[in-house]
Parts: C-alpha cells; structure tokens; sequence
C-alpha cells in the first residue's frame, strides 16, 4: 500500500503506508523546537495511532534537515523574561505526556533522527523504542549551555542507555555526538547513508509491523514493566527542577548569550 498522508495538524504531519503511521514534526525553519502546540499535536497523533488496532509501529521524524531542537528557545525566552512558569509548566506537562504515551503503547515507536537532535529534541529520540539515525544526525544534551535541567525523560532514559559515566558527561558538558558515536555507545541501532535514510526507516518499521503484534506488546510491556512509574515519578522531578532553573538569573544569562552569539558567564545565582 502506498503512503498516504493526513494533515490532521499542520504541525505534526501524518502518513499511513500499511501498518505504519510516521509523524513529521513540521516546524522546519526552525528545525522542529518544541512548542506546546507542537508537543500537544504529537501527543494526540500518538494516542490516535496507539488507539488504532491496524497500527503496529509509529515512526517519529522530522521535515527538513532537523529532527528536532528541543524547546522552543524564542517561547522560553519570552516566558522567561514575564517569569512565567505557567507558560514552561505547560510545555513540561506535555513533555511528560508525550514520554508516556511511548512508554505505555503498545506499539513500537521508532525515533527516525535524520538531523541534529538537541535538548528536549534527543530526549524525545530517547524514549522511543528503537532509534534509527542519518549520517547527518547529531545528538546534544544541551540545556547546561543555557543553564536549564534535562527534562523529556532525558535524566531517566540516557543513563540506562549509555551507563552513569558516559551520560554524565555528556549532561555536564553539553558535547555534541555524531550519529557514529550515538551508535557506538548504544544510543541509536543503526546509522544509514543520507540518500537511503528514508528507505531503510521504512524497512525497519515495515520489519517491525510484520512481527506479531501480541509477543511484541509483552516484550515492550515486560522491559518497561513497572519502570513507567519510576519514569513518571523522575519526570515530575525533572520538571520541579527545570521551574527551579528557569527562575534563576543563569537561565536568563544563558538564553540572552545564546540569541547574542557569545559565551554564558553563569554566576550561581
């Protein structure tokens, strides 16, 4: 069966070939940040797709060359400079839905990273099932440079990923991988040619459809088991922690270096 796409939102675009549905994050200008209309329209196409019983695997990619850059830095910006958390709390919140929704379908979900993932952006990668990347993609736990905490599950699913020390430095620092390190350290399956990168998502997600729907639900629900409550409970904890850093003048500091093109002087406060 050929694709057939459905703009249910312009925002997340939706295509159905067979049994797989891929959803495009469609803000590309600004390689894909989130926004809490964004993250909402993805959190619904993720529900409808787990709802649908002829659904058996969900991609996750992004239009243009970004996957995704995480939170929307011109949203943040403004609501830091009203200080609302309000506005933050509502995109944490969707966040929070949006790793739960993956966790808990009974479908896989498949991050296809054909570009750079940054901040909330690879934390979204993370919580996918299986992770499949371009040669052009990259990865960065990058809130340290804006003095913000890891939030989308990144503090719960990078370290059972990569181990402690590795995911450790790479919250401290802020480094950016390649798609050839993300695959060394076990964060994405495989990395593919730019020119096949469409083709071999497809293929693995049609590999995926094909198994059996019921072994492959118990497999997912018996490694997630009751690891979906601890990921709830380290989700509210990383969105307490990110109100508490958004508040702080390093927040303000780091975002205003970033729109200057400077480097952050972080003062503690």
């Amino acid at each position: 069966m050929g694709a057939a796409q459905r703009s249910v939102n312009s925002l997340v675009l939706e295509e159905r070939s067979g049994a797989v549905v891929t959803l495009r994050l469609n803000r590309p200008e600004k390689l894909n940040p989130f926004n809490p209309a964004m993250c909402g329209a993805l959190v619904q196409a993720l529900l409808r797709a787990g709802d649908e019983r002829s659904v058996r695997a969900v991609v996750i990619t992004g239009v243009g060359r970004g996957f995704c850059a995480g939170g929307d830095l011109d949203y943040i910006r403004d609501a830091r400079s009203r200080k609302s958390v309000q506005d933050l709390e509502e995109l944490l919140k969707l966040g929070k839905e949006l790793c739960l929704a993956i966790a808990t379908m009974p479908k896989m979900v498949i991050a296809a990273v054909n570009g750079p993932a940054a901040g909330g952006g690879m934390s979204l990668a993370l919580a996918c099932d299986l992770r499949i990347a371009s040669e052009d993609a990259s990865f960065t736990q990058a809130f340290s440079r804006i003095g913000l905490y890891p939030d989308f599950g990144a503090t719960f699913f990078l370290p059972r990923l990569v181990g402690l020390a590795r995911a450790s430095e790479l919250f401290y620092t802020a480094e950016q991988i390649s798609a050839a390190e993300a695959c060394r350290i076990g964060i994405v399956c495989r990395v593919c040619p730019q020119d096949r990168f469409e083709q071999e998502v497809q293929e693995l997600a049609q590999s995926v459809a094909e198994g059996p729907p019921l072994a492959l639900r118990d497999v997912k629900r018996t490694m997630v088991g009751d690891a979906h409550r601890q990921l709830a409970e380290a989700l509210d904890e990383e969105n307490r922690l990110q109100v508490h850093c958004f508040l702080t003048d390093d927040c303000a500091e780091g975002l205003a270096a970033f729109f200057e093109k400077r480097p952050s002087k972080f003062c503690g406060h």
